[in-house]
């Protein structure tokens, strides 16, 4: 392999300790139990797990450490963590329970400097900043970064945004498109294209992928990380049907 081999991830999104999923980061439905998903992904062949707290920052509380604890005892795939990281010390915990990776986004948009303070305490290579766009209503152009688990818009420009953040010290940008997400239409290809010709560091594709074919069009859209929830959940695609899928199309996945 050239060690430049792509990621699949399935994504399980906590709000009360279950996994759920929605459309566009709303009407959100239970989808399962977080450590039986992750023992079944992990025998499918995925090769890490993304876990994100929906309602963390919403709430004003951190992640929920137990369930963490519960995954990390229960599989061995590494684990990237996501929602209510504010400061060093919530990233810490978070480390500390299990997990090899922490994803930031609010915090990070109210506070730039958090980014590289996590990644000179923590090193760059446990640092993802987690850019959730959507796009501008016509006639404007381009994707605006909203927080607060989608609820927030910012005004500032989504791609402008993950460029500083790889230059801030994000060792990897996970970007999600809000329209697409749950929409089974496929990622936003025009969005990721753009992000990864800013950004020197890998990207997650994240919203919208449920047919073989999303997966082979974000790959070469330059993602190096392609992540989804429902399809994977329902069990409508298998991870090792994926990636035999992705070598049959000539691309180099993690066997």
């Amino acid at each position: 392999m050239s060690g430049l081999a792509i990621r699949v991830l399935p994504c399980l999104d906590l709000d009360a300790g279950r996994v759920v999923k929605g459309r566009a980061f709303k009407k959100l439905r239970d989808s399962g139990d977080p450590v039986e998903l992750a023992r079944r992904y992990e025998e499918e062949g995925a090769d890490e797990l993304a876990v994100l707290d929906v309602s963390a920052t919403i709430e004003g509380r951190e992640t929920a450490l137990e369930t963490l604890r519960s995954l990390r005892s229960a599989i061995g795939l590494p684990i990237v963590v996501g929602g209510g990281v504010r400061r060093l010390s919530d990233a810490e915990r978070l480390l500390e329970a299990g997990a090899d990776r922490v994803a930031v986004n609010s915090a990070a948009h109210r506070d730039p400097e958090l980014i590289g303070a996590l990644a000179a305490r923590f090193g760059r290579q446990c640092v993802v900043v987690a850019v959730d766009a959507r796009r501008r209503p016509w006639p404007e152009r381009g994707w605006e970064l909203v927080v607060e688990a989608g609820r927030a818009p910012t005004g500032v420009d989504a791609v402008a945004w993950a460029s500083e953040a790889a230059g801030r010290g994000a060792g990897e940008i996970l970007l999600t498109s809000i329209d697409r997400d749950g929409s089974g239409s496929g990622y936003d290809l025009d969005l990721l294209s753009a992000v990864v010709a800013v950004c020197p560091v890998p990207v997650f594709a994240s919203g919208g992928a449920s047919e073989p074919r999303h997966f082979a069009e974000g790959a070469r859209a330059g993602a190096r990380a392609l992540l989804a929830a429902g399809v994977f959940h329902s069990g409508a695609l298998r991870i090792g049907e994926l990636k035999s899928y992705l070598l049959g199309k000539g691309l180099e996945v993690r066997t």
